[in-house]
């Protein structure tokens, strides 16, 4: 979801978004292949919306920090 909203300015529910965190998950074995995924999905509160950004963000600065 946040992969999402950070490149493309476009807003995804945790399913719409599971498809593209599947192939980030494999960027490994598709490294050099042509991926496509169709982003479905926009249907998210905002209260959940920021619930996952918050989690994102903290996640991100505990790994920089460490």
């Amino acid at each position: 979801m946040m992969a999402y909203y950070k490149d493309t300015h476009n807003l995804a529910e945790g399913a719409g978004a599971a498809p593209l965190a599947a192939l980030m998950a494999n960027r490994t074995n598709l490294q050099g292949k042509r991926v496509a995924t169709i982003l479905t999905g926009g249907n998210i509160d905002l209260t959940t919306f920021l619930n996952v950004m918050n989690t994102h963000t903290q996640q991100t600065s505990e790994l920089a920090s460490a």
